[in-house]
């Protein structure tokens, strides 16, 4: 089932903890971009297919990462892209966004694209890993 556009936006701005929707979107824009970088094939189809019409857009975007990105220069990267970023406070962008992705993408789909990422992304989509 598709999460529609406002449902997605509200939820991340309360984990967030944003002003307004502008900073909501802004930091789900940036972090699905860069996510989008990092799947491919039918997982990335399949969370994209979830997901309201303009982030799947935004998640499809061509951009290709030359090799994966662990957690932590992926939140480096997020912070280069958002105005006024620290590494911490992209660090709150991205796991606002990516929990709340999960949650449109269910159990078993992020399961799937957490196979697809370097170990550590499971804290960052609010799924901790067993050790």
């Amino acid at each position: 089932m598709v999460m529609r556009w406002e449902a997605f936006l509200d939820q991340v701005k309360e984990r967030g903890a944003y002003k307004s929707t502008e900073e909501a979107e802004r930091a789900t824009r940036t972090v699905l971009a860069l996510l989008g970088a990092h799947l491919v094939g039918e997982v990335r189809a399949d969370l994209a297919a979830r997901l309201p019409e303009d982030l799947a857009l935004v998640l499809l975007s061509p951009l290709q990462a030359r090799e994966p990105l662990s957690p932590e220069p992926f939140v480096r990267a997020t912070a280069a892209w958002i105005e006024g970023a620290t590494e911490q406070t992209a660090a709150w962008d991205v796991s606002a966004v990516l929990s709340v992705a999960a949650e449109a993408a269910g159990e078993e789909l992020t399961g799937h694209i957490l196979l697809q990422l370097p170990a550590g992304y499971d804290l960052l989509f609010g799924h901790p890993q067993p050790a």
